[in-house]
């Protein structure tokens, strides 16, 4: 590899907006910022909530099972 061309790749601190912090590396080199994270995204804590609102998944089945069924 040829030298001095690369980026440096340095730890930098993450912060969530819900105060998580955490350490990563990165060619940014200079502290991150984001929305969400493994502590506070519905989906890795356990809080995401499935919802069929309105029967879309009847009125889908409805619609369209006719076309995978065997005669």
């Amino acid at each position: 590899m040829k030298p001095e061309i690369h980026p440096n790749y340095e730890a930098v601190a993450v912060t969530c907006s819900c105060g998580n912090v955490f350490q990563t590396r990165s060619t940014l080199c200079a502290p991150l910022a984001t929305d969400v994270c493994n502590e506070c995204h519905p989906f890795y804590t356990g809080k995401q909530k499935v919802l069929d609102t309105g029967g879309r998944v009847q009125k889908f089945a409805d619609r369209f099972g006719m076309f995978g069924a065997k005669k």
